[in-house]
């Protein structure tokens, strides 16, 4: 049965992915340290882990597989996920699969890399726009079928 992974902490998607669950009538589980507010719909989980480093990410790693869908912004978690089998959406709508996770595991350490050379950068990535949030939308629908099978 296919469940959808929330990681939660930092996810501006929260209520989108539960829009999308529940019209699936998929199980969500949200995970993360605290401090999220539970939801009332019964198809949502709330999965608190203790706090500490990756905590959620290792729950996650541990507990999805074939069939499931990750939502994270995590690369080091989506690469865990992919290799368990379960499929893995990004919160701007970027699916990563066994064929791009590489390349986004070496790009999240060329940035870092970077970044520590020149203390002085500024600056992340884009701002989280409406566009993101649509594609999400539309891309978790299409992977909560395909996952469904």
């Amino acid at each position: 049965m296919t469940r959808l992974f929330i990681d939660a902490d930092a996810c501006p998607v929260k209520s989108e992915a539960e829009r999308v669950a529940s019209r699936h009538a998929v199980q969500m589980l949200v995970v993360s340290n605290g401090g999220i507010r539970p939801s009332a719909n019964p198809l949502v989980q709330s999965v608190f882990v203790p706090d500490g480093p990756d905590e959620a990410d290792k729950w996650i790693a541990a507990e999805c597989g074939p069939g499931d869908v990750v939502v994270t912004g995590d690369i080091p978690l989506a690469a865990k996920c992919v290799e368990a089998g379960a499929l893995v959406v990004k919160h701007n709508g970027e699916e990563l699969t066994r064929a791009n996770i590489g390349m986004a595991l070496a790009t999240r350490d060329l940035m870092a890399d970077l970044r520590s050379a020149d203390p002085f950068r500024q600056g992340g990535g884009r701002p989280f726009s409406k566009t993101d949030r649509s594609r999400f939308l539309d891309v978790l629908d299409r992977t909560l079928r395909r996952a469904k099978g």
